[in-house]
């Protein structure tokens, strides 16, 4: 089957390429625009009569001597592909002087290989104002390398108005490299020519954010514009709006990169349904990338198996970010083989990501030296997160100087990961000043854990402006610990709020407290026991028991012996107890001092006792002076 879908792909190729040439023989044939024949007559002609009844006309006034019938009825011919029977018509023609007809020999000698005198026959039409014969004589002489020559009579067609003549001029300058080229890139894109707009609006684009690379020049999700950087074109958004229209002009002509980049601007504006109608033309007209765009767009809107019908007809056409998407796909259902030969395709069809995503299967089924394998060779080919996983491996296995190149590599390659990794590994060497330069890094680019680390080191060093600030930054993406931090940071600013006053209005939730829940929330102790306190400062008991009893059942010793307190003052001491004895249990003095207590007026003297050596045992000193003498006067009641 394989040697059977190639041939068939060969043979149409060859279709295509015949096709392909008639077409370029049609753009450049001349109509007639001799003795009344204008340059629309015989088209318009065509398109009302029966072909054959217009080449009969055109064949008896041929006869009689007409000479713009004899050049129609030769370009007729012509396009037909009936070079023999065209011919001596358009050498007849171009012997009375017609123009068209000696632009259309010289495309006729061209197609039969004798491009040196179709040149001089074009030169002839060209010398006489054919602008098509320009255009033609323009590239003849490109080809030969002549660019002086070529950009001469590309100009000259391109100034009568020609869209190909324009284009082919904006072509041969924007290779040199000159400014001029966008004015006949426009020009012809004006004139309904498809390939110039598209090309108009990549310049656009590229002029108004700084970029020199083209569209979907990435691997992964489509590229799409972006804003101006700092120093670029002040009008970005309208460079950028106008690009878009070029591009919508391209695409409704058919141009299926044109489509596919509309796609991928509108999809960034959240525009997914014409999104999607943009995709869907680019792939049905062969574009494996919108195949796969679509299919991301399809299951991001939860149509994950159109989305596989999509990705797999992209990854046939050999797009291995395709390929790469199936793979994930069925390792997320399980099946390990399918989603293992997916990413071997997209290895073979040249995208990287397919080999780290091998090494994250393996690694996934421990398989761990297959894992460092397929990591190596994704790293080897500057796949920056690869680097980093490769190092996480070789730095598990004990290898720390053979992991911390690679971590270099990654982070240096603008690995967010692989740099806080490297703060970790200088850490653990105790060399906390480099250490503190990565996690620096790192935090610069967004990392949570590394801003937390920053605003510690901030914190250990007395600079509580640059730890708040790292602390919000990593409190706000999510980190548990920061946002206890930043609401200690903040609690310790907060005025002492006074005894409460039984009857006051409750103050509102400062915004430490707000950190502190936030916190809590995620399951951090010690913001759980501090809302509760903060709570119940307020008069808030119900929130205070809440708090308070989620973090001594989450193992808080603090949580329970407050918890305790709270219970104790509501009239429940039994309660009380057990949450007290809990917290003794961990090594909690102060619940040990209250359980001696609560023995000895229940008259329990021994039991008072034992609770005062564990309270005396668990400190602190306070706690361990007050529980000594109570268990002397425990004692002395006992021996009485």
């Amino acid at each position: 089957m394989v040697f059977m879908g190639d041939r068939a792909t060969l043979l149409e190729t060859g279709r295509f390429v015949q096709r392909h040439a008639r077409n370029a023989a049609d753009e450049i044939i001349e109509a007639v625009g001799a003795a009344g024949a204008a340059v629309g007559t015989v088209e318009s002609d065509a398109d009302a009569e029966n072909e054959t009844e217009t080449e009969a006309r055109h064949r008896r006034a041929a006869e009689l001597g007409d000479l713009a019938s004899v050049s129609a009825l030769g370009a007729m011919l012509l396009r037909r592909g009936d070079l023999d029977a065209a011919e001596p018509y358009l050498r007849a023609a171009t012997a009375e002087g017609d123009r068209a007809a000696a632009n259309n020999l010289g495309v006729l000698l061209h197609q039969r290989g004798y491009a040196d005198e179709a040149a001089g026959w074009w030169r002839v039409a060209a010398v006489a104002g054919s602008a098509p014969a320009a255009h033609a004589l323009g590239r003849h002489h490109r080809e030969r390398g002549d660019e002086p020559a070529a950009e001469y009579w590309l100009r000259q067609a391109a100034e009568q108005g020609h869209a190909l003549g324009a284009y082919a001029l904006a072509d041969l300058l924007e290779h040199r490299g000159d400014i001029g080229a966008e004015r006949w890139l426009r020009a012809a894109a004006e004139q309904g020519h498809r390939e110039a707009a598209y090309r108009l609006a990549t310049a656009l684009e590229r002029r108004a954010t700084g970029t020199t690379r083209g569209p979907h020049d990435t691997g992964s999700r489509l590229p799409v514009p972006g804003a101006a950087p700092a120093g670029t074109a002040g009008d970005s958004p309208g460079v950028l709006a106008e690009a878009e229209q070029w591009f919508r002009q391209a695409a409704a002509r058919g141009h299926r990169r044109a489509a596919l980049h509309l796609g991928a601007i509108l999809e960034q504006r959240g525009e997914l349904k014409e999104a999607g109608r943009w995709y869907l033309s680019s792939a049905k007209e062969g574009e494996a990338r919108a195949a796969c765009a679509l299919g991301f767009l399809l299951r991001d809107a939860g149509d994950e198996e159109n989305a596989a019908v999509w990705w797999l007809r992209a990854a046939q056409d050999g797009d291995g970010n395709a390929a790469n998407a199936l793979g994930a796909l069925h390792a997320a259902r399980g099946e390990q083989q399918t989603a293992e030969r997916w990413y071997r395709a997209a290895m073979d069809a040249g995208d990287v990501n397919g080999a780290y995503n091998l090494g994250l299967l393996c690694a996934a089924q421990d398989r761990i030296p297959q894992a460092e394998q397929w990591y190596r060779r994704a790293a080897y080919a500057g796949h920056r997160e690869a680097a980093n996983a490769l190092a996480v491996l070789l730095l598990q296995a004990g290898d720390a100087n053979g992991a911390e190149p690679w971590f270099s590599k990654a982070a240096e390659a603008g690995s967010v990961d692989a740099a806080f990794n490297l703060g970790i590994l200088h850490a653990g060497r105790d060399d906390d000043r480099t250490a503190l330069v990565w996690y620096e890094r790192a935090a610069a680019a967004g990392h949570t854990e590394a801003a937390l680390q920053v605003g510690i080191a901030a914190l250990r060093d007395g600079d509580e402006r640059t730890a708040e600030r790292h602390l919000r930054c990593a409190a706000g993406g999510g980190s548990a610990e920061a946002a206890f931090r930043l609401a200690s940071v903040l609690d310790a600013r907060r005025p002492d709020p006074g005894p409460a006053v039984l009857g006051a209005s409750r103050e509102e939730k400062s915004e430490c407290e707000e950190w502190y829940e936030r916190a809590a929330q995620q399951g951090h102790r010690r913001a759980q026991v501090r809302v509760g306190m903060l709570a119940a400062a307020r008069g808030d008991l119900a929130e205070a028991d809440r708090w308070y009893r989620e973090a001594a059942e989450a193992g808080s010793r603090n949580g329970a012996f407050n918890l305790g307190l709270l219970l104790a003052r509501e009239g429940n001491e039994r309660e009380a107890a057990l949450w007290w004895t809990r917290a003794a249990r961990a090594g909690h003095g102060r619940a040990a001092l209250r359980l001696a207590l609560l023995a000895a007026r229940r008259g329990e003297l021994t039991e008072g006792r034992r609770w005062c050596a564990r309270a005396v045992e668990l400190g602190p000193a306070e706690v361990a002076e007050r529980a000594a003498r109570l268990s002397e006067a425990l004692h002395q009641e006992l021996t009485a």
